[in-house]
């Protein structure tokens, strides 16, 4: 019988992969040579510029660039400018519930509603990472000294999380109650919205934790930065104060990428050295899907709607796609 590393399939990609999204049976790689490759074909969707970020849903992968560009991919490789911050480059993107989106490019951060309403906010310094609220048009924004939450298009001052330190990072739990960035100090940090704004702070990193992922319960955060992923709890009102993670699949380098099957309590994890495994919470078993190789740490990953397919794509412009046995 294979193995999964022998049933990976490779998918070509324009260079170092920033983003992956499935599209239905299709798989869309994002590249920093300003292409999708979907389909067999390569979409030239920055054709003046550089891929710097990405983000996916069921819509297709949305790509900022430092032509100041932001654009969505749909399954059908039809190319929409969502929005085009002239003589800047795109910081971050995002995507939220009924069709939203966001992006930011040095303090200016803007969102595009699900009408095509666009609503502008200019931080107290570069936005560095946003998430969109699980309910309700709402986006946490990381910058210094702390997150905002921000309604778009709403006169409402937006709220101010403070921590001091550059934020990088944020993600919001899938129920709402937490906010999480991480730091320049290789940690991260939390305020726990309900019931009484705590803070939380989950430090011991060897790296900066830049990949953040949710369970599908809620219940867990894993995470990168380490030579294990660090999984938090996050099963109880209080988070994970007080209580020690998780360190799952350690290996002789560190964690670039995590993500989380879309409903199971396994985890996909993605070394510096180009390795990824499949870990089970429940025991700890590991699946070797990727041996280290010489295509540099993975940048990439992403389950299917299903669990049933993950994709991976590397900073040296390797992807593959694996479906699981049944």
């Amino acid at each position: 019988m294979a193995t999964l590393a022998e049933r990976v399939e490779p998918v070509a990609a324009g260079g170092h992969v920033v983003g992956l999204a499935w599209l239905g049976d299709a798989l869309a790689v994002a590249s920093g040579d300003g292409t999708v490759a979907l389909g067999g074909r390569s979409i030239p969707v920055h054709p003046d510029g550089a891929v710097l970020v990405a983000s996916a849903d069921a819509r297709g992968i949305v790509t900022g660039g430092d032509d100041g560009r932001v654009v969505l991919t749909d399954a059908s490789g039809t190319v929409t400018e969502l929005g085009h911050e002239k003589g800047r480059w795109i910081d971050a993107v995002a995507l939220g519930p009924g069709g939203t989106a966001a992006w930011s490019a040095g303090k200016r951060v803007v969102a595009r509603d699900a009408k095509g309403r666009l609503a502008s906010w200019e931080a107290p310094s570069t936005a560095r990472g946003l998430a969109f609220m699980p309910k309700g048009y709402r986006l946490a924004i990381a910058q210094y000294n702390g997150a905002s939450l921000w309604f778009p298009g709403t006169e409402a001052k937006p709220e101010m999380l403070e921590w001091k330190g550059s934020h990088l990072d944020v993600t919001v739990s899938p129920d709402g109650r937490f906010v999480i960035t991480s730091m320049q100090e290789n940690s991260l940090h939390g305020w726990r919205l309900q019931p009484d704004r705590g803070h939380m702070r989950m430090s011991g990193y060897a790296a900066k934790p830049r990949s953040l992922a949710w369970s599908h319960d809620g219940k867990w955060l894993a995470t990168s930065g380490a030579d294990a992923v660090i999984v938090w709890p996050f099963d109880s009102k209080e988070g994970p104060m007080g209580k020690k993670p998780r360190e799952m699949g350690v290996r002789p380098a560190k964690v670039t990428r995590c993500a989380f099957h879309p409903g199971s309590l396994v985890v996909a994890a993605g070394y510096e050295d180009g390795c990824i495994l499949l870990i089970r919470m429940t025991d700890g078993s590991e699946l070797l899907m990727r041996p280290a190789s010489r295509s540099g740490p993975v940048t990439a990953l992403a389950w299917d709607r299903t669990g049933a397919r993950i994709a991976f794509g590397t900073a040296g412009g390797e992807a593959g796609r694996l479906t699981l046995p049944v």
